[in-house]
């Protein structure tokens, strides 16, 4: 069972039980997850479960009566639900707590029916009701339960059958059999109610003798035999889903009317299964039960043959009423088992796998009876031969041709090519699926390997390529399994083979890979270096006045003047400008599959101007089949990865620039300079910490990571291991990268946003410093209007700019204290080491609780020599004691 199937069962069960508050249906699903363990039906355990229910049952024939009609609907689970509920009869606190539920919402019931029923007349108590008044209630009570007992007109059942599978089949409408044929009932071979064998007045047979008697009536059980009234045996009207009735003449003698009860079972079974037949030969009800209905024929044939031999002794007036139950007897258990199959695929309203699954259930239910085993398995052949075919094509070739929806694979019309944009891979997973109760019960445990084997086939045929299975063979229903097994399991690695070859090998996966990571997870260091020396101007305007083909030109240019030349996928990169910030990509990655993800999609994008640098980020062209793997999901986890980056490496850049420009300061006094020691060592602790976070990034998590995926796609057996080993790959380094903890990315954006504050108020300082000498200096090198500088003009120019450098550096300190230059330092310092602190206690809380031991490194390369762990272990302590006491125990 998935785990959404889990959660969605837990979540209708609290509802049920009128469950609110608490800790949620989380905990319980995760309990459930860890102690679940397979539950093994056998006869026994599910015997022994039923009888303890009875037994602890108020009305136990009740019990047996409701579990032998699911039985015989061949309810899926229901022995594992039985045992359930016998476990839970041994445990009486939970019963306890039940009975207490049922109780009130029995008088929740109560009283919504009692507000709701005021317009509801109750005749007088006072009132007395005549026998007449009695009996007729009592008539139409009856005549009431009889029409809701009816089943539904077969007319209505084929024609919803026959809208579903045309809306199915909307190029290839289903056949049908003409209306004739449905028109006329003598075609169905049944008893016809309310016509008799002749229209001579019957003699009454109580007037005649006993020899007389019994020659009478063996000719009428001839014609009940094979679905005629006779003159002294009719059949009754058929109500809801009963078997056949008969009514016999009152006037017959006891000991015959005793021998012809024993036979018209026989009556009862044919007409039952005749009618069977007759009904699900119709194209509607699918090929399984057609070839059901078409063996069951077979062997009413041979009935039939028998009948006619028994009317040819009659004639000759050797068959006696006891020569008849004698001959008879041998079809009686035949006809039995024939009309009980019937009776169980009509109430199961069972089609395809289904009704094979109930077949299979039945022959191992009669392991002690060979004959009645024969019959069974004979029969499942002969229904199991279409749904073979079906499956042959299916895990040989990837083709499913399933007119009748019975097949356990369905498909779903979804397009390949909008696998690109679609954020959940959908198309993997939706497009084909399983239908458990379509699943006959003797492919159970292999029917994922079913579903792999038809998919692998299919996406490598959709690629233009026809494939089939060098192995394939005929698969034949047997009671021994390990045959069709084997013949499913020899596809299924062919299968994955096929396609895992075709993938790494033609398709080139691993390449393609790898080209995504160099650009992503910024793999190419010359490569970046250049891009964001072309772009950096480009890329600080708003992202509305970008011009996308000149960064699409830049980028080119970055590609071939670079390494990245040699790569031959390098023209699948392209530019994209997102319409939301780091932040809201991150949560639309997070929010994917779960109740927020439509919610996040459908937001509108941030109402603040993006710059370019904000929106900025890679995508990469995928092209079929490759998109399986690469999809739209992953590539998302990769631009994600890669917009951390990119940000950190757009810091790193404005740090190093403040440290080019503070080059300045040089030639301010030394008492002047001094202003400048506390944001230089500011600016050395900033760098230290970006370049730290990005090695540790990319050496410590995805260097290793990616040597792991490397490994694992090299042993991987099949796709579905390659999409595990690749997903599993981005989680770890979202993970490990802090991208999946809203509380450590709240805190590490903090830190980016005070250094890049930090960064632009220190270059606005130093442009303001050195725009007087900037001018001084464009008009000591350009001249004037009159022309180029004479010598003179040069000496002259160079006393002045003397003098000027002299009163700047004079003019620095009352210019420093003005601005409150040392002030904003301070506060950004204090902030930058609250901040720093605060993400590595953070660190430390969670690689101990989490068990995220690789976020330690991060810990031991920004405090390599001690420096925070004073401070730290003085955080922790107070941490410890501001923690609530423990309650005491009762």
């Amino acid at each position: 069972m998935s785990e959404f199937r889990i959660h969605h069962d837990v979540n209708e069960l609290l509802s049920l039980l009128r469950v609110h508050g608490g800790e949620g249906a989380e905990v319980y699903i995760e309990l459930l997850q860890k102690n679940r363990t397979p539950y093994v039906t056998t006869n026994v355990s599910a015997h022994s479960a039923k009888v303890k229910i009875a037994e602890f049952s108020r009305t136990p024939e009740d019990f047996l009566k409701k579990y032998d009609e699911l039985k015989s609907k061949n309810t899926r689970h229901l022995d594992s639900l039985v045992y359930l509920l016998s476990k839970l009869t041994e445990d009486k606190e939970t019963l306890h707590y039940l009975q207490q539920n049922a109780k009130e919402r029995a008088e929740l019931a109560a009283n919504t029916a009692t507000s709701s029923s005021t317009n509801f007349s109750i005749p007088s108590s006072t009132s007395k009701m005549s026998l007449q008044e009695l009996e007729e209630l009592r008539k139409q009570l009856g005549s009431v339960t009889a029409n809701s007992g009816a089943q539904q007109p077969l007319e209505l059942t084929r024609k919803m059958l026959r809208d579903k599978q045309n809306k199915k089949n909307s190029g290839q409408p289903i056949p049908v059999f003409p209306s004739w044929v449905y028109e006329r009932p003598a075609l169905i071979g049944d008893f016809l109610i309310g016509t008799s064998l002749s229209t001579d007045t019957t003699v009454p047979i109580g007037t005649l003798p006993l020899a007389s008697q019994e020659s009478m009536i063996v000719e009428d059980l001839l014609y009940v035999l094979i679905g005629v009234d006779g003159r002294y045996i009719t059949a009754q009207a058929l109500v809801g889903r009963q078997n056949r009735a008969f009514a016999l003449d009152p006037n017959l003698d006891l000991s015959i009317k005793e021998l012809v009860t024993r036979i018209l079972p026989v009556a009862a079974s044919y007409s039952a299964v005749t009618r069977f037949i007759e009904e699900k030969s119709s194209f509607e009800y699918g090929q399984v039960n057609h070839a059901l209905a078409a063996a069951m024929r077979t062997l009413i044939k041979e009935y039939m043959i028998l009948i006619t031999q028994l009317e040819h002794l009659q004639r000759q007036g050797l068959l006696s009423l006891q020569k008849l139950w004698f001959y008879i007897q041998p079809t009686m258990r035949t006809l039995e088992i024939l009309a009980s199959l019937a009776t169980s695929v009509d109430k199961g309203e069972c089609m395809g796998g289904s009704t094979l699954s109930l077949l299979h259930d039945k022959t191992f239910n009669y392991t002690g009876d060979s004959q009645a085993q024969e019959l069974c398995l004979y029969l499942t052949k002969a229904a199991s031969v279409p749904y073979f075919e079906i499956l042959e094509k299916w895990i040989y070739r990837g083709i499913i041709n399933d007119p009748y929806s019975e097949f356990m694979v369905e498909e779903h019309e979804l397009q390949k090519e909008k696998i690109q944009e679609d954020y959940n891979d959908k198309y993997w997973d939706q497009r084909y699926t399983v239908v458990q109760q379509q699943i006959p019960s003797f492919l159970q445990k292999m029917a994922d390997k079913i579903l792999s084997t038809g998919k692998y086939l299919n996406v490598v045929r959709e690629c233009g390529r026809d494939v089939t299975c060098p192995v394939a063979k005929e698969v034949i229903y047997t009671l021994k399994e390990r045959a069709y097994v084997e013949q499913i399991e020899k596809a299924y690695n062919y299968a994955s083979k096929v396609l895992l070859d075709f993938l790494m090998e033609e398709k080139e996966l691993v390449a393609h890979l790898r080209s995504i990571k160099h650009y992503f997870l910024m793999d190419q260091g010359d490569f970046f270096v250049h891009f964001m020396d072309l772009t950096e101007e480009e890329l600080k305007k708003p992202v509305d006045d970008i011009i996308t083909t000149r960064l699409e030109a830049l980028l080119e240019l970055a590609l071939r003047m670079s390494t990245a030349n040699t790569d031959p996928f390098k023209d699948d990169l392209k530019i994209d400008l997102m319409p939301h910030d780091l932040i809201t990509q991150l949560l639309r990655v997070l929010a994917i599959e779960t109740k927020q993800e439509k919610a996040i999609i459908s937001a509108d994008p941030t109402e603040l101007t993006l710059s370019g640098l904000e929106a900025f980020s890679f995508d990469y062209i995928v092209k079929w089949p490759l998109s399986l793997i690469i999809n739209r999901k992953a590539l998302t986890r990769y631009q994600m990865l890669f917009r951390h980056m990119f940000y950190c490496k757009h810091v790193e850049r404005q740090l190093c620039n403040v440290w080019i420009s503070n080059k300045t300061a040089k030639q301010f006094s030394l008492h002047s300079a001094k202003w400048f020691a506390g944001a230089f060592t500011l600016r050395q602790r900033m760098l230290n910490f970006v370049q730290n976070i990005q090695y540790y990034m990319m050496f410590e998590v995805m260097e290793p990571t990616w040597h792991i995926l490397e490994k694992n796609l090299k042993l991987a057996s099949n796709i579905d291991d390659v999409l595990s080993h690749h997903t599993s790959f981005l989680d770890n380094c979202l993970k490990d990268c802090m991208l999946t903890n809203p509380e450590l990315l709240k805190i590490f954006s903090k830190l980016m946003s005070v250094c890049v504050m930090f960064t632009n108020c220190m270059q606005r300082f130093t442009q303001s410093m050195k725009l007087d000498s900037e001018m001084e200096r464009l008009t000591l090198e350009h001249g004037t209007m009159l022309g180029p500088p004479t010598d003179e003009e040069r000496a002259e120019e160079a006393a002045k700019k003397k003098l000027t450098n002299k009163l700047l550096a004079e003019h620095a300190d009352n210019l420093h204290l003005t601005s409150g230059f040392e002030a904003t330092i301070n506060k950004f310092d204090s902030n930058f080491s609250t901040h720093l602190l605060d993400l590595l206690d953070k660190l430390s809380v969670y690689s101990t609780n989490d068990c995220e031991h690789s976020m330690l490194n991060i810990i031991y390369r920004l405090d390599f020599n001690g420096f925070y762990t004073e401070r730290l272990e003085h955080m922790s302590a107070e941490r410890s004691q501001k923690a609530p006491p423990p309650l005491p125990r009762l």
